[in-house]
């Protein structure tokens, strides 16, 4: 608007100085064809239309016409009424009242920023915190903050009261007891004597860490409880402290499995109905198993696809990046990065291949 203001403020001034040379009549001429024009747009316009002024063309307007004597400017034929000029230009009074008598000190002083970053760090750190118990913790550190202040930053960044923040969501479960926390599943294949094998894997979240506990043609609780019991061994032999165990709710899983979990302190956590993302990491797992090994090899019985998991367990352990512990294996740390230039131009990788092929490992020539 400052820049049209003052474009026209220029072109207009010039328009003036070339009036100068005229004489009253040519100047008499061209008020009597400016009217004429006027009355012509107003016939056309007719009563109801309007004609849109933009804001700078008000402010040039009543600049430019309110200087003058009010009888005059009743006698002016203008596309508005001679009210409105004079409330365009006591609106552009206020403006520029409002604009040079701002006050230099709004309201209170900002927050400052190391005092916000403690505010939403308590909050992050104790979820059940509302802003009074949080004004509370700064007071106790000698920090005077406002209630409202405190109330006004949790507002400003989105975060919901304390009753709501304190509920543990399923994802905050899963992050908080990863270290603890067990994921099981079955696997169906077929070999190629048409017969079903049932395989029954393991997942630690914390390491992702895959352990085959077996296979088999059927799944009975017998093999099922047995298999459970030779998993609780391994687990106090490794030393392994897992407290909860995420599985769904398949029918093959008996009973007496959760009793034999119970007792080693391990508690069964029940997916939702038709909820694989419950057990994310699991069917991750599984279609990992199934895109690296199980589509791309063919079993020829329960004996060879033992053998088979057996190579897939130790590559996926020892080998295989995961991009959940920053492309690392659970039983390998991730190498660091090669510096020496020489190195990189000589590279002598060498390859291992597992199950005739179907997997392959690459690492440096000693």
């Amino acid at each position: 608007m400052l820049l049209r203001l003052a474009y026209l403020t220029i072109t207009n001034t010039f328009a003036a100085l070339r009036l100068l040379p005229m004489g009253d009549r040519d100047k008499d001429v061209e008020i009597l064809a400016l009217r004429h024009q006027v009355t012509v747009l107003r016939r056309q316009l007719g009563g109801e239309a309007r004609v849109r002024f933009a804001p700078e063309d008000r402010a040039f307007l009543a600049a430019l016409l309110t200087p003058l004597p009010h009888d005059l400017l009743r006698r002016l034929r203008l596309l508005v009424r001679p009210d409105t000029v004079l409330r365009w230009h006591r609106d552009l009074m206020r403006q520029l009242h409002a604009r040079t008598c701002r006050p230099k000190r709004p309201g209170r002083p900002p927050t400052v920023r190391s005092i916000r970053a403690l505010i939403l760090r308590l909050v992050r750190e104790n979820p059940g915190w509302g802003y009074r118990r949080v004004h509370g913790e700064l007071a106790t550190l000698g920090i005077k903050v406002a209630l409202s202040t405190v109330w006004e930053i949790l507002k400003q960044e989105g975060l919901d009261p304390a009753p709501e923040r304190a509920s543990t969501t399923w994802v905050d479960f899963l992050r908080s007891q990863a270290a603890a926390l067990l994921a099981c599943d079955f696997i169906e294949t077929i070999t190629l004597n048409g017969q079903r094998q049932y395989i029954l894997a393991v997942i630690e979240h914390t390491t992702r860490g895959v352990r085959v506990l077996g296979t088999t043609a059927h799944p009975s609780a017998n093999w099922v409880t047995q298999t459970i019991r030779n998993l609780v061994m391994d687990l106090d032999d490794a030393g392994c402290r897992a407290r909860f165990l995420l599985r769904d709710r398949d029918g093959r899983f008996p009973v007496l499995m959760d009793e034999i979990l119970t007792e080693a302190s391990i508690k069964t956590v029940l997916t939702g109905i038709r909820m694989p993302r419950m057990n994310s990491i699991m069917e991750r797992w599984v279609q990992s198993c199934r895109r690296e090994l199980l589509d791309r090899c063919l079993v020829w019985n329960e004996r060879h696809l033992r053998h088979a998991l057996r190579e897939y367990e130790r590559f996926y352990n020892q080998h295989r990046a995961h991009q959940a512990l920053d492309q690392a294996a659970p039983l390998r740390p991730a190498p660091g990065p090669i510096i020496d230039p020489g190195r990189i131009i000589d590279l002598n990788v060498r390859r291992r291949d597992r199950l005739g092929g179907i997997l392959h490992e690459y690492s440096h020539a000693a």
